[in-house]
């Protein structure tokens, strides 16, 4: 069964950086999308950035360009978001997703992902 966990998430000040983690187990497709999303409390969960493998594509929304880099680790294991000048707005709980490319979104941004990790929260605060 796959599973993905996600870790790093915390309280954090305006301006400051985290760095998440998202770690696959069973996760053996060759070809596949991993992505992670957020959701702030009473707001609809949305994508942050998006990581497709054979072409290497790698999506950002608008909110978070040139602030958020996503990449992997070289087991491709490990799926990892370095989220920096965070703000406020970013607060959220953030989750990984992924899936086999067969059913990864043609619009990245559709969280319909089969797998899904239960998330860790972000809190930027002062």
């Amino acid at each position: 069964k796959v599973q993905l966990v996600e870790s790093g998430g915390g309280l954090v000040q305006p301006g400051g950086s985290l760095r998440l983690s998202c770690t696959a187990s069973q996760f053996y497709y060759s070809s596949y999308c991993m992505a992670w999303f957020r959701q702030a409390p009473g707001k609809e969960r949305e994508a942050v950035a998006a990581f497709y493998s054979g072409g290497q594509s790698t999506y950002y929304a608008d909110a978070v360009k040139r602030r958020f880099t996503i990449s992997q680790d070289n087991t491709r294991n490990t799926l990892f978001l370095q989220m920096n000048s965070l703000k406020p707005e970013d607060t959220a709980m953030y989750y990984c997703a992924a899936d086999s490319l067969t059913y990864c979104p043609g619009d990245w941004i559709r969280p319909v992902h089969n797998y899904w990790g239960r998330g860790t929260q972000v809190t930027v605060q002062v």
